[in-house]
């Protein structure tokens, strides 16, 4: 009988990436009083996410990858939804979320996708204003800008030369760097016809880099009536705008 001996080294835990979630933070919480801003400054003309000073850990999603592979992005899943998430030279990856009450959950995984790291959060708050409708863009490529656009019943257009709409609806942020995510959300939804939208703005010096978009619209999150549609489209070129999906709420 032969017996295969594997070396220890490929055995060994410290040899993969180790996932911390460091917010938010797992369990039972009351998020009232909590600042927790949902549209954020964007620095130009490129930047990734930036955290407004004093966010309240509650609407942030934060943490580190320790020994994660150089200049691959990691993957984040929100409420069963799955995107890129840059990671920087240190590990670190961060980005406000805003959570709405109930059970919330939270997967980081590795770039490698061997390990990962997971946060279960149950928000108590009754008070807290609801995403009825949220839409989530994000894309496969770094130095890409991809732009999510979102038109509502009455003509609103939010995009991020217009982030808040009069209706309520708002966007979150403008991501000028690779893989967003950029999300529309809407607490009190108009009834009607939207439409969704993607605009390749631009790859900067690398031009026509394809870089696939995933557009997920989740209705009445957090409810017995949720409904998700994801939807992945093929983006070829700089200027490139495509109706996603047009669609009646509710």
């Amino acid at each position: 009988m032969k017996i295969l001996l594997i070396p220890a080294l490929l055995l060994s835990p410290s040899a993969l990436a180790q996932v911390s979630i460091d917010a938010p933070t797992g369990g039972w919480r009351n998020s009232a009083g909590a600042q927790e801003e949902y549209t954020q400054a964007v620095n130009y003309p490129a930047a990734s996410v930036n955290l407004r000073e004093g966010q309240s850990a509650s609407a942030q999603i934060r943490g580190r990858i320790a020994g994660a592979t150089k200049g691959k992005p990691a993957t984040l899943i929100v409420n069963g939804i799955p995107m890129p998430l840059q990671v920087d030279e240190s590990g670190g990856y961060g980005r406000p979320y805003a959570f709405g009450r109930g059970s919330n959950s939270v997967e980081v995984r590795s770039p490698d996708g061997k390990t990962r790291a997971r946060s279960q959060v149950y928000d108590t708050y009754v008070g807290k204003t609801q995403a009825r409708l949220r839409v989530v863009l994000s894309w496969d490529s770094p130095g890409t800008d991809l732009d999510l656009h979102v038109v509502a019943p009455d003509g609103g257009h939010a995009w991020y030369g217009n982030r808040v709409m009069p209706n309520g609806g708002a966007l979150d942020v403008d991501v000028t760097t690779g893989y967003g995510p950029e999300i529309f959300s809407s607490p009190a939804p108009q009834k009607g016809n939207y439409q969704v939208y993607v605009n390749y703005y631009g790859s900067g010096e690398k031009t026509g880099v394809l870089t696939i978009a995933q557009v997920a619209i989740i209705s009445n999150e957090n409810t017995p009536n949720e409904k998700q549609q994801v939807f992945r489209i093929p983006m070829r070129a700089a200027g490139e705008l495509t109706l996603v999906k047009s669609f009646v709420y509710p």
